[in-house]
């Protein structure tokens, strides 16, 4: 009787020996060694897998990195810290002299354009530029009903006096604003360039001045004063090379609208 219920746990006990033998054998034999480097890197990415890095998410950049696909400088929302580190684990030299941010070029808020019409719709600027490309006589101008700022995921842009502003301190350089903006309006520009024209306009002068106080009539004023050959004119709006701009400040000393404007970092920006 009792034999007959010792061998079976007894068989069973063997049988488990045997097949967690195997398995550790196997485990051994067939394990796909991986970089420890790839931990190492997922650990210091800020985690926020946003894809603004191309990749799919901060594992696929950490995977993308160790194979060589991207440099370490390839996530935008850890900057240039993160690229830092990152050089580091893998044993390269980073140049952190690119760090970007994003910039609304659009300065026409409510108190200074005009409108064709009240706008109750829905809080959305795609939707709201199909009806006769939004409310605004000028349509290029921002509609300021905030999907950009509802597709940052950092909180870094606000809508200000019905136009929408970044907040650049806290900008990480993700370019969802950049897709949310049915406009076009939002670039991500260098760091280091302090001005920038904040307007998109395509009409002629008279056209712009008309629909808003603060858009660029095309006057030329600030290309001729520039001395470093930093802003030309595509059709009747200027436009800034920041590869060549040295932040003289003497394009907005020029301009006649205000178009073009001196934007602060430190703390946040709101149209005066």
């Amino acid at each position: 009787m009792i034999s007959s219920i010792v061998i079976p746990i007894l068989i069973l006990s063997v049988m488990g020996i045997l097949f967690g033998a195997g398995l550790a054998y196997a485990s051994k034999k067939f394990a796909v060694k991986v970089d420890e480097r790839i931990s190492a890197i997922r650990d210091a990415l800020p985690g926020a897998n946003c894809g603004a890095c191309g990749q799919t998410g901060c594992d696929g950049f950490a995977e993308a990195l160790v194979m060589g696909k991207v440099l370490p400088g390839g996530c935008p929302v850890g900057g240039a810290d993160t690229a830092v580190v990152l050089g580091k684990i893998m044993g390269m030299e980073v140049d952190i002299a690119g760090a970007k941010t994003a910039r609304v070029h659009c300065n026409g808020r409510d108190s200074i354009s005009r409108h064709k019409f009240e706008y109750y719709g829905m809080e959305d600027c795609a939707a709201a530029s199909q009806l006769f490309a939004g409310r605004k006589n000028c349509t290029y101008g921002c509609l300021g009903l905030g999907s950009c700022a509802k597709a940052c995921p950092f909180d870094a842009i606000e809508i200000v006096n019905g136009i929408a502003r970044v907040m650049e301190d806290r900008c990480k350089s993700c370019g969802k604003c950049v897709e949310a903006c049915p406009k076009k309006l939002i670039e991500l520009v260098p760091v280091s360039g302090e001005y920038s024209v904040l307007c998109r306009s395509k009409d002629k002068g008279p056209i712009t001045r008309k629909n808003c106080d603060a858009g660029c009539i095309g006057c030329t004023k600030c290309t001729k004063a520039c001395r470093y050959d930093a802003i030309h004119m595509e059709g009747f709006l200027a436009k800034i090379d920041y590869d060549k701009c040295v932040n003289c400040g003497e394009c907005v000393s020029v301009c006649p609208t205000m178009a073009i404007r001196r934007l602060n970092y430190a703390v946040k920006y709101y149209a005066s």
